[in-house]
């Protein structure tokens, strides 16, 4: 029977919602475990909502990102960034580009046009910059803009890392601007990886591995699998790589893959 004196009764409530709240409690940490496990896997706890970005786009813009809003602050900040693109404000740009990928840390396109901007859009422009006389400086600002987009790429592989796109973009890059082809060869065998990749990233890490000291040998047996797949691999690129390995590897003759002549690029004449 319930209490009959008031203080009986309080206690008898008291306990009453303390027993509840304990009940709701236990139901409550799976769901949430669960909830946190699942957000853990799709990688959704990883934008960064601290000071620095508060600094960056202001009090209105960031409460609106803390209300839930992160998506439409995002979009905003980038249509800034495509204004500054088009008046070359390339620092401005990437701070903007920072606060965005931030915001949106698993939208892969943030992460992949940002990165392209610098590498290639600011970087050209570092060479033609009529502020700065000396070349070497400009080579200088040239390499660094090259740098920061690999950095936004690594940054966002960090962020998605279930997604080849931002791998591929980084092996462009590592490839045809730093001419770093061991680093491109592994990151296109990452592509490769991926149950979804492109057919081409195994041939492109082949081709890549070509051109790393020490690795000739290996890119070679790989390049010849492609080859000996038949007449609808014989790709230009494939087959001069093939050519050029069997000269440097010294292959015998009687073991080198007879390339027609003219299936070879033809070399550039002499200027």
């Amino acid at each position: 029977m319930p209490p009959k004196s008031f203080k009986d009764r309080t206690w008898f409530r008291i306990s009453a919602v303390i027993a509840m709240l304990l009940a709701f409690g236990v139901v409550r940490i799976p769901i949430e475990t669960r909830l946190t496990d699942d957000y853990h896997k799709e990688h959704f706890f990883t934008a960064d909502l601290g000071i620095g970005l508060y600094q960056s786009i202001g009090q209105q813009s960031f409460l609106a990102a803390l209300g839930g809003l992160r998506a439409a602050v995002a979009d905003g900040l980038w249509l800034q960034a495509h204004a500054d693109w088009t008046r070359t404000e390339w620092g401005k740009m990437l701070l903007l580009f920072n606060n965005v990928t931030a915001l949106q840390p698993r939208n892969v396109l943030f992460w992949d046009m940002s990165a392209w901007h610098m590498a290639y859009n600011a970087s050209a422009a570092a060479m033609e910059d009529p502020s700065v006389p000396r070349m070497a400086l400009r080579l200088k600002h040239q390499h660094d803009y090259f740098l920061i987009g690999v950095d936004l790429l690594r940054r966002g592989i960090a962020n998605n890392p279930d997604k080849f796109k931002l791998h591929e973009s980084l092996a462009n890059i590592l490839r045809d601007k730093l001419q770093d082809h061991c680093a491109a060869a592994e990151e296109f065998a990452k592509v490769a990886a991926f149950p979804d990749a492109p057919t081409y990233a195994k041939r492109f890490a082949a081709y890549e591995l070509s051109y790393c000291p020490g690795h000739e040998r290996d890119a070679y047996d790989q390049l010849l699998k492609y080859y000996n797949m038949g007449e609808k691999e014989w790709l230009p690129t494939l087959l001069s790589r093939l050519n050029d390995l069997q000269k440097q590897l010294n292959i015998p003759e009687t073991q080198r893959v007879n390339i027609p002549a003219n299936l070879l690029p033809k070399p550039h004449p002499n200027p």
